[in-house]
């Protein structure tokens, strides 16, 4: 491979990651976005909403866990567990900021039980991923 070839690779391979982490950032702003929403949509009854609340959780930050995944870069299994481990806690801090931030918004409160459900779709998540991985590898 001449020069030339050799920095347009690196190049592009350092655009597609910085494509990749712009989609997290993207994905952490709408998050902020609708927790800082007074006014969200809800169900008139109490229950289908609270369901539906719930699994937007898990949705989320099941999303931004696969979405921090895939962003960073990893080679062989040891090392893609250490990038499951890393997404999980960057969802997880996010998550906890998150809830500091509803705080803050009049109208919404924060939620200890609303992180727990963030965990588990950023678990989930992670899960289903690590799973095909390691199927893959096989």
């Amino acid at each position: 491979m001449r020069h030339g070839q050799r920095i347009r690779s690196i190049v592009s391979r350092i655009g597609k990651k910085l494509g990749h982490w712009l989609l997290v950032l993207l994905w952490m702003m709408l998050i902020f976005y609708l927790s800082g929403r007074p006014d969200l949509p809800h169900h008139p009854e109490h229950f289908v909403d609270l369901i539906a609340k719930k699994v937007g959780h898990v949705a989320e930050y099941g999303i931004l866990a696969g979405l921090v995944w895939w962003a960073c870069p990893r080679s062989g299994e040891r090392e893609s567990r250490r990038i499951i481990l890393y997404a999980f806690v960057f969802s997880a801090l996010y998550a906890i900021s998150d809830e500091v931030h509803q705080f803050f918004v009049p109208g919404r409160n924060a939620q200890v039980f609303d992180v727990g459900f963030d965990l588990l779709g950023a678990v989930m998540a992670l899960l289903l991923i690590s799973n095909l991985v390691g199927r893959r590898e096989v």
